[in-house]
């Protein structure tokens, strides 16, 4: 099998990566770059799958209108990967387009994990549910430490926590859509639905006025005016104090439903550029068995463990690798392996 190409289409950004057949990976700058080359298929991923997409799923104009019609619920992810579709479907013809969905990993979760206490109509009619998100890092993560009860920080741009059984997601922090759980650079993380109905009925902000301030104008920008978790951690306020906050109370939260914890990953930007966070984030969570080696942690480059010796937890920090998880699923199904 020839190379593939993995597109990674997010809500500010486009990333694109070369995989080989020996999984070797190379950025690719832009698809033009790669029309002359021998490609085996285009790997898209695509946020949201919603409850049709559980497995990789080769791209036809079924699965298209699939993707757009999911829009109404992640606008801001599904849109740029369908765009991100139709380039690639129009720069490079004939060759096979694979979609891999980030929901797919979520959907192991028990009902109890993934049911909304909501009115019947709603759940069964409109198909509102939690389906969880960032499915590819996470399953990277619980590959790279295969333990019994394992909890995964994705804390990038977005920032999530999963709880992981055996390899497979039994609880995670993100709901119905990616701005559910804990805040991220730009989004809120979980907000009272009354603060939403108040926005809207009180007329202070329309409806799409108040998506946006949600998803682009909350969580660490809201709170600390930056993205930057460098600045933010400089800053040591508001902003800082509340994300730590909302990610320990969630990772303690989670472990509920593994009846413990054998080990602890971070991962993405923040979890692996951060030694505050991770410091102060396995502070509050000394009672569940969490303890860092300060100067393992300060010094941490992926992959690698900051836990103090002796510690009963785990605690890693991995490098995300979602274009890789992507690959494998994509070799499986053009390979037969996939179903």
């Amino acid at each position: 099998m020839t190379a593939l190409v993995v597109v990674n289409a997010g809500s500010t950004s486009l990333k694109l990566h070369r995989v080989d057949d020996d999984e070797t990976v190379t950025p690719v700058a832009a698809l033009e770059d790669i029309r002359t080359e021998p490609i085996a298929a285009i790997v898209h991923r695509v946020v949201h799958g919603g409850v049709q997409f559980r497995e990789p799923t080769i791209i036809d104009a079924r699965v298209r209108a699939a993707i757009f019609a999911l829009e109404a619920v992640d606008p801001i992810h599904n849109a740029p990967a369908l765009r991100a579709i139709e380039r690639t479907r129009h720069l490079l013809p004939g060759i096979p387009e694979v979609a891999v969905f980030d929901t797919g990993f979520h959907a192991t979760m028990p009902d109890e994990a993934c049911t909304y206490a909501l009115p019947a109509r709603w759940r069964t009619e409109w198909g509102v549910r939690r389906f969880g998100f960032h499915g590819l890092s996470v399953q990277w993560c619980a590959e790279r430490v295969p333990v019994a009860r394992l909890i995964v920080c994705h804390l990038g741009g977005g920032c999530s926590v999963t709880a992981v059984a055996g390899g497979r997601s039994v609880d995670t922090s993100m709901g119905f859509s990616p701005l559910d759980g804990v805040p991220g650079a730009t989004r809120s993380g979980a907000v009272d639905p009354q603060a939403i109905i108040f926005a809207l009925r009180s007329g202070r902000l329309a409806l799409d006025a108040l998506e946006h301030d949600l998803n682009f104008c909350s969580g660490l920008v809201g709170l600390g005016g930056s993205t930057d978790m460098r600045e933010i951690t400089a800053q040591d306020g508001l902003a800082l104090a509340v994300f730590v906050h909302r990610v320990a109370a969630a990772v303690a939260a989670l472990t509920a439903s593994l009846g413990g914890l054998d080990a602890l990953a971070f991962t993405a930007g923040i979890g692996e550029g951060s030694a505050t966070v991770r410091e102060r984030v396995c502070a509050r969570l000394g009672f569940l068995g969490i303890a860092l080696d300060a100067d393992r942690n300060r010094a941490a480059t992926p992959d690698t463990r900051i836990d103090a010796e002796g510690a009963p937890v785990a605690v890693h920090v991995i490098r995300a690798r979602e274009e890789l998880v992507a690959a494998r699923a994509t070799r499986r199904l053009l390979d037969g392996g996939a179903r």
